[in-house]
């Protein structure tokens, strides 16, 4: 029988309007702790963001998820948190936080292969 791992996963949620509570969904971050294993996968439609509110600064939320996705990857070019180690970056890029780049709740699962089960991940909860 296959070796299933413990990993732990966030939506990452674009939210236009802190203050009315609706996002869209727009990437993953997976952890899991046995392979060290941290990725997160993205993708802006920039239409799509436009057309749920239209005076959003997609730019804007390009560069913030340019920032999460340098953290994740870790690294001097990452600033003070990339440096951390993969829990310390997963669990400071899944803080809650009321800006408009923001993650869901943390949620478990067991996974074989990182890879697969982020894009799996993806393709359920974001596209």
């Amino acid at each position: 029988m296959q070796d299933r791992n413990l990993f732990e996963y966030a939506v990452i949620r674009v939210v236009p309007r802190v203050e009315r509570e609706e996002f869209m969904n727009v990437g993953v971050i997976l952890y899991c702790a046995k392979h060290k294993y941290l990725k997160m996968v993205y993708q802006v439609d920039k239409e799509r963001l436009q057309a749920f509110f239209k005076d959003i600064d997609t730019d804007g939320v390009e560069e913030n998820l340019r920032s999460f996705q340098r953290i994740s990857d870790g690294g001097k070019d990452a600033g003070p948190i990339g440096l951390l180690d993969a829990p310390s970056r997963f669990r400071w890029l899944t803080a809650t936080r009321s800006t408009v780049v923001q993650t869901s709740k943390v949620h478990p699962g067991f996974c074989i292969d990182g890879d697969e089960t982020i894009g799996r991940l993806y393709k359920q909860l974001v596209l």
